[in-house]
């Protein structure tokens, strides 16, 4: 998910998107660690989705 995707979302509507992607997260590493994924670099797409909405999350709780 792009940064100027997260911005537009209510904060409600990023903490579910948060949520979901981190259960999504999980998911991919479980599967990953049973068997390799075909595409590796999701984890990795994944994890960045993640700390992109919470540092967003982090920035409007400061202001």
């Amino acid at each position: 998910m792009k940064q100027s995707e997260i911005t537009q979302l209510s904060t409600a509507e990023l903490q579910e998107k948060l949520g979901d992607t981190k259960k999504s997260y999980a998911d991919l590493k479980l599967a990953h660690a049973i068997s390799p994924l075909e595409n590796p670099i999701q984890l990795r797409n994944v994890r960045r989705s993640v700390a992109r909405m919470a540092t967003e999350l982090t920035k409007r709780e400061i202001q």
